[in-house]
This record gives structure tokens, C-alpha cells and sequence, in this order.
């Protein structure tokens, strides 16, 4: 596993106070207070990692694609069993349909799931000598994947921050601490990489999964308890 460890990026320095000084704009602002969330929910989740169960990093990509519209309780209850049939890129590729299909059929959208993973080894094994591809543009070309996978795949195989990956909850509750005001993954994960140091991308993303998780509810967060909470549009109004 390579997690980033959060680094002296965690202490910003306070504006300056002299005379004549201009106070710093809502923009200016922003990444300050994403900086401090990051610092809160660092000593919040000190031990916050990808919580998803994997040997390698074909793996963490199979691991990574069923997750799609799936808990990762669940996912985690399904890959022991699958990957003692098809332990790497190979045995994937050369899988019979049918069976993948049923193997996964928990994790829901199970046939789409088993096509593209079956696919997307078949590729690695024809075109990257049946290795992973540690590079974005090369991940994207595998089916089933797009950029939430491959920032997964990219940071905790390979210890590389490409991007900040953008789940149900990285969307939700940047959206209700007012860090963006986009609601395509796409254009969160743009707006969040200004906000942040490239090292701490998915730091972000796994301490605000962890966050969302245990307080920040999609139906009813406990803004009662959350340590962020004077730090949150959503939670003054």
C-alpha cells in the first residue's frame, strides 16, 4: 500500500495582519479552509487507508471496478473466493464468461462488471505485457475504467497522485463544505486539485469517505458532532 503521508502542506501560515494589508478574498480563502479540514480529519482518521482488499495491483483494479454502486463491505466478501480462481491479469483474461459473471453477481450490475473485467485483463495481458499500466492515459483505455478508478489504482499501487478521486461522498460533502459547486465528478476533482497539494490528493479523498461514512450521512449528517462543523456553509445554515 502507498499512502501519502500528510506532510508540513497541514500547517498553513495566517495571513499577514500588517498595515495596509488587503483581506484575502472568498477565492483566497478556500484553499486555507481545505487545507485545515484535511488537518482536522488527518487527526481525525490518522489511520484512514483504502479500505478495499487486495494483493496486487490487478487486484485493486478488479476490486476497484466492482465497487461501482457497491459497498466495499460487500466487494471485500466477494474477491477472497474470486481471487483464488483468477489470482492475476492471466487468469482473467482466459476466464470463462459465465462464471466471472455469476462470482460477482452480488456486487450488482454484475454483467457489465465481469465483461469489462475480463476485457479490461485481456488488454493489460495483449498490450502491457500483463502488467497494470501506472500512467493515466493508458488506465483510461481499459474497459470499465474511468478516472475514479484509475486515481484509486494510480495512488495506492503505485504511490502516484494523478487526481483526487471523486465518490458519492468526496462529491457530497465537498459540495456541503462549500469547496465547489460542480456536480460532475469531473469538474469536482478539477476544482479540488487547485484547492489541495498534489501529495495530499488522496489523502483527501480517503479521510472525506471515512468522514462521510461515520458522520456526514447522505440523509441526515450529525452536524452536532462533526469537527468541521465551523468550518461548514452547510452546517451554519
Amino acid at each position: 500500500m502507498h499512502l501519502t503521508k500528510t506532510k508540513q502542506f497541514l500547517h498553513p501560515q495566517p495571513p499577514s495582519k500588517g498595515h495596509g494589508s488587503t483581506p484575502p478574498s472568498p477565492t483566497d480563502e478556500l484553499p486555507q479552509r481545505a487545507v485545515e479540514i484535511l488537518r482536522r480529519l488527518t487527526q481525525q482518521y490518522p489511520n484512514a487507508t483504502c479500505s478495499l482488499t487486495y494483493h496486487s495491483p490487478v487486484q485493486l483494479l478488479v476490486a476497484t471496478i466492482l465497487s461501482a454502486q457497491c459497498t466495499d463491505v460487500r466487494v471485500n466478501q466477494v474477491t477472497p473466493s474470486l481471487f483464488e480462481r483468477y489470482p492475476d491479469a492471466a487468469a482473467f483474461a482466459e476466464s470463462d464468461l459465465e462464471q466471472l459473471t455469476q462470482l460477482v453477481r452480488s456486487t450488482g450490475f454484475y454483467r457489465n462488471k465481469a465483461k469489462n473485467i475480463r476485457a479490461a485483463c485481456q488488454l493489460i495481458m495483449t498490450h502491457y505485457e500483463g502488467r497494470v499500466p501506472a500512467k493515466m492515459e493508458d488506465l483510461l483505455q481499459l474497459p470499465g475504467v474511468a478516472r475514479k478508478t484509475a486515481n484509486v489504482v494510480l495512488a495506492h499501487a503505485f504511490g502516484i497522485n494523478a487526481g483526487v478521486t471523486v465518490d458519492t461522498h468526496v462529491k457530497r460533502l465537498s459540495n456541503r463544505l462549500g469547496l465547489t459547486k460542480q456536480t460532475d465528478p469531473g469538474k469536482i476533482e478539477q476544482d479540488l486539485m487547485t484547492l489541495l497539494p498534489q501529495p495530499e490528493w488522496e489523502n483527501w479523498s480517503i479521510r472525506l469517505i471515512y468522514h462521510g461514512r461515520a458522520t456526514c450521512g447522505a440523509r441526515k449528517p450529525d452536524c452536532g458532532n462533526c469537527a468541521l462543523a465551523d468550518l461548514c456553509p452547510t452546517a451554519q445554515s
